[in-house]
């Protein structure tokens, strides 16, 4: 017993340091590649869909897997301060939240395919908690980029609510668009790049396994 005990506190601290580091702890250096510049231009034919849906680590890896999915951009969205860090989010006072930012072919998937995913892979019925991650910037959001997103988003956001989906009311804000900052470099592409790191294998392994399985048929073959 005692071993087994001391086996689990070792898993802890593995995972504490492995997200600290990653993180952005106290001996991360700062590197923002896209900090300060304006937003890339959407490519002629694709659109654009910005999610907020709890740590973008995890939403990243779901996205990215999907057919039709262009490319996908962790950041920062919904808030009032300009070229916001992952501290300055962190500390609550920025009003952004963490959000994966997707870019993708309409023809070969729909903003309403993407919104079944979102629904299904966090909580949108927690306030500003995804889990063990507590803050506004865990919110849950929908920040559309036209008219016909929002009223996609309300038209299942009502239905969802209306079926009882889930155990409780959906507290998913659904507000326009307005800037997104793309997150630090080493945020970026984070499981697909850090995936023996203990926090990936532990925590976010399992979570990208099961997507795979529930929306098999969505995603791409490559």
């Amino acid at each position: 017993m005692v071993l087994r005990i001391l086996a689990v506190l070792a898993i802890a601290v593995l995972i504490y340091f492995a997200v600290q580091a990653f993180r952005g702890g106290p001996t991360m250096e700062r590197n923002h590649p896209f900090q300060g510049a304006a937003e890339a231009a959407t490519p002629e034919g694709l659109q654009k869909a910005t999610f907020g849906s709890g740590c973008f680590w995890c939403t990243e890896a779901f996205f990215q897997r999907l057919k039709g999915v262009h490319s996908v951009v962790s950041g920062y969205s919904g808030g009032e301060s300009k070229n916001p860090t992952y501290e300055d989010v962190c500390s609550g006072t920025t009003g952004h939240a963490e959000v994966t930012q997707i870019t993708y072919d309409p023809k070969l998937i729909s903003f309403a395919e993407l919104l079944e995913v979102f629904w299904q892979t966090h909580d949108p019925t927690t306030m500003n908690r995804q889990g063990n991650d507590v803050g506004t910037q865990y919110r849950s959001a929908i920040f559309y980029h036209n008219d016909e997103q929002r009223k996609l988003a309300e038209h299942y956001k009502a239905e969802l609510d209306k079926s009882g989906a889930f155990r409780g009311p959906i507290v998913t804000e659904i507000t326009p668009f307005k800037e997104f900052y793309p997150a630090e470099r080493y945020h970026q592409n984070y499981f697909n790049l850090n995936g023996s790191q203990p926090y990936c294998a532990m925590i976010i392994r399992p979570k990208v396994d099961k997507f795979e399985k529930v929306f098999h048929d969505k995603l791409k073959t490559e």
